[in-house]
């Protein structure tokens, strides 16, 4: 497996419900990893370093490019890459580690949050819950006919600042439009944080979590 991880065993031996973090633009895999002790000890908790390494440091699950003439965009092919390359993961990770392939959970921030999003409307099959931190839905890495999709068993959490000055609100709210209009199972709550996670956000998806998995 090409990508770069780091895992927190489950208290179970077997079936475990897998847990997959995917940080966000310009960080890595010890981002996230940090809510892991927080969690339930039944999860096995796997944060996964996103593919392309930064300068000076960090990582980025795909490119943002700042131009003169077309402004901030996003290199979709690279998005599409790595889409492809965490749904690869997720049979990897449910092949090597004894945990439950039908309880599988994806939580991810920001650029993470954008791919988990793409992850479980491309790929439905492979994706239970996922926790949307602080990101939205690109139109662009998903796929063109969604409703003939099967989302049954999908459910998300959705949660945004309401002063985030990077990936303004009114773009986390449009995903919850999206989400509703394919009758996809959600949640959706801000908080008065700019672009991070507040603690009361913490506890409240961690409380989502555990009554889902």
């Amino acid at each position: 497996m090409d990508l770069h991880y780091i895992t927190r065993p489950s208290t179970l031996e077997e079936n475990a419900p897998l847990l997959i973090m995917l940080h966000g633009y310009g960080s890595d895999e010890n981002d996230l990893f940090s809510f892991a002790s927080e969690l339930p000890e039944e999860l096995y908790i796997i944060s996964v370093r996103a593919p392309y390494p930064m300068q000076p440091f960090g990582n980025a699950w795909y490119a943002i490019n700042f131009d003169a003439n077309q402004g901030k965009w996003s290199d979709d092919n690279q998005a599409i890459e790595s889409r492809d390359k965490i749904a690869e993961f997720i049979d990897y990770a449910c092949k090597t580690y004894p945990v439950d392939k039908n309880n599988v959970n994806l939580l991810g921030f920001s650029q993470g949050t954008i791919l988990s999003y793409a992850v479980a409307l491309t790929y439905p099959g492979k994706v239970n819950n996922v926790v949307a931190l602080s990101g939205y839905i690109n139109p662009s890495i998903i796929p063109d006919n969604p409703t003939e999709y099967d989302y049954s068993k999908l459910h998300f959490y959705c949660s945004h600042g309401s002063v985030d000055q990077v990936l303004p609100v009114d773009w986390a709210r449009k995903a919850t439009q999206f989400l509703k209009a394919l009758k996809i199972n959600y949640v959706y709550s801000e908080f008065p944080v700019g672009h991070g996670v507040a603690p009361q956000n913490f506890y409240e998806f961690r409380e989502w979590l555990i009554d889902k998995i």
